[in-house]
């Protein structure tokens, strides 16, 4: 991914750089290549240090055909804010650029800077919201996203919603079902939680809370404010210093166990009741 975004935007750079040099020496403009080509370089180079932000927010708040009303004024406002860090960003290097080779940087006008950059940049930020979108759709085509098993129109339902034994996986068009004994752990992401199961990740559009309320206790457990783990693919609780722990998965992987939930997580390990993890201790 960091690859397509350097070929994208770079791509960009250059072609900005070889069409503006052409304009002025088509109109009879002072400007030499370099100074062109540090203007559109400083511009890519800002947009791509804040593009991580970017994706980031995205994975955390994705629009849904349920959600994008809600969430697209925040989106607004963050390609304002986006447009604000890419001047500053870009303006900075500059300056600090031409100084060093002593020609002076003047942006000109602050307001026609930014009503020009944001037209600009509004597109690039929608641009990379649709790419990430379309590409997150994409793998969960391919890798396949789950659902619960609900009641159809004109029969009951395969497996209580409650308590589901197995999960419907919708892959390339086919159904699949996954038994939930074989989830080896959930992780939080987003507004999904992606089952594991045998090396793959499986997202579920649901919240971790909400899951861990359908699972059973006395196989999954709680671990992390981010992971449920099946006490069963569990191998070792490795403690660390800070009074957190590290679970050792059968796999291989090996998870982050909060203290909040290390000692709940070892009862049940050992066959006692759980205890319910205390609201005030660690994260």
């Amino acid at each position: 991914m960091f690859a397509f975004w350097l070929l994208a935007f770079g791509s960009a750079a250059i072609s900005n750089t070889l069409t503006l040099r052409i304009d002025a020496e088509r109109h009879g403009i002072a400007a030499s290549a370099w100074e062109i080509a540090t203007n559109e370089f400083t511009s890519m180079a800002v947009s791509l240090a804040m593009l991580p932000f970017l994706l980031r927010a995205c994975d955390r708040w994705p629009l849904h055909a349920e959600t994008w009303r809600r969430r697209l004024p925040f989106y607004v406002a963050g390609s304002i804010a986006w447009c604000i860090g890419h001047i500053a960003g870009m303006d900075l290097l500059r300056l600090a650029i031409f100084s060093a080779t002593g020609i002076g940087y003047d942006p000109g006008s602050l307001w026609l800077q930014v009503v020009y950059e944001y037209l600009k940049d509004v597109r690039t930020f929608f641009i990379v919201v649709a790419l990430w979108h379309l590409v997150a759709w994409v793998g969960r085509q391919v890798k396949g996203e789950a659902h619960l098993l609900v009641a159809p129109d004109d029969a009951p339902a395969v497996e209580p919603v409650d308590r589901p034994d197995r999960f419907l996986v919708r892959k390339l068009g086919r159904d699949f079902l996954v038994a939930t004994a074989d989830i080896e752990w959930a992780q939080a992401s987003g507004n999904y939680v992606n089952l594991r199961v045998r090396g793959r990740d499986y997202p579920l559009r649901s919240t971790l809370a909400a899951l861990e309320a359908r699972l059973d206790p006395a196989v999954f457990v709680r671990a992390h404010r981010s992971y449920i783990v099946q006490l069963s693919q569990v191998t070792s609780i490795e403690p660390v210093d800070s009074g957190d722990a590290r679970l050792h998965m059968a796999d291989g992987t090996v998870l982050p166990c909060s203290r909040r939930y290390r000692e709940s997580l070892r009862a049940a390990a050992a066959g006692a009741e759980p205890a319910r993890a205390r609201a005030g201790s660690g994260g």
